[in-house]
Parts: C-alpha cells; structure tokens; sequence
C-alpha cells in the first residue's frame, strides 16, 4: 500500500483578489501542470508551519497567518495525496519562483482556465463558488 503523502497547500491572495500560481517542474509528479503553492508536511509541523516554510522557500513571501479552507484525500494511479488546504492573505513580500518555476496571479473566474492536477479541482470549485 502506498503512504499517503500529506501537503501544506496555500491558496494566497492579493490585494487585488488574485490568486498566486505556480507550475510544477516538468520532472515532479503531475509536472508541468499548475498548482497553489506549498509542500509536504513535515512530522513535527502543523500545517500552517509547513505552508510557511515552504512559502518562504518556493515563492519567497513571508506569510504572517493562514486560514483552513478545506482538505482532500485523492488518490492518483502512482500516489496517494492529502491536501491540506488554507487561504494566505496576511504575508509580505514580492513572490518569484525561487525553484525556477513560473508563477502568476490569476483572477478567480481564469482559474478554470489553466492545467492543474486532478487533486485540485475541489479546490478550484470552491473558490469559483465563493
């Protein structure tokens, strides 16, 4: 059986509503799809420090709080994920891809627009019914 792997997912907003986005590597699981920045959470992490962590290490903000929205158990042929997701409103800083990856802010109404994983679009769903 494969482990579950447990995500931080940060679903960050600016000022202007927008919505930041990253597009995964080509080499990584689900690559070259776009996805709400985060990572895996570590065993001796909450969720809102993991989110952080890895917030500062992917995109560069400094997020000062985050908000639970949702979680999701999905399960993908090769990889079995939980995501655990919150809302990022509350950070300073200017985001760039510090991996490498593009990233963008999208309005809310585009998101259905982009390529993401299976897995997020419960997330995408909600977001387009708030």
């Amino acid at each position: 059986m494969m482990k579950r792997v447990h995500v931080a997912v940060g679903v960050i907003f600016n000022n202007r509503n927008q919505i930041l986005l990253a597009k995964r590597p080509d080499n990584l699981h689900q690559g070259g799809k776009w996805e709400f920045p985060g990572g895996k959470v570590e065993n001796n992490e909450t969720t809102s420090e993991a989110l952080i962590r890895e917030l500062k290490e992917e995109v560069n903000l400094a997020v000062i709080s985050t908000t639970p929205l949702m979680t999701i158990s999905h399960d993908y042929p090769d990889k079995q994920v939980l995501l655990d997701i919150h809302t990022v409103k509350d950070f300073s800083g200017e985001p760039k891809g510090l991996e490498g990856q593009p990233i963008t802010w999208a309005d809310i109404e585009t998101l259905k627009d982009y390529n993401f994983p299976a897995a997020n679009t419960p997330i995408i769903e909600k977001l387009l019914s708030l």
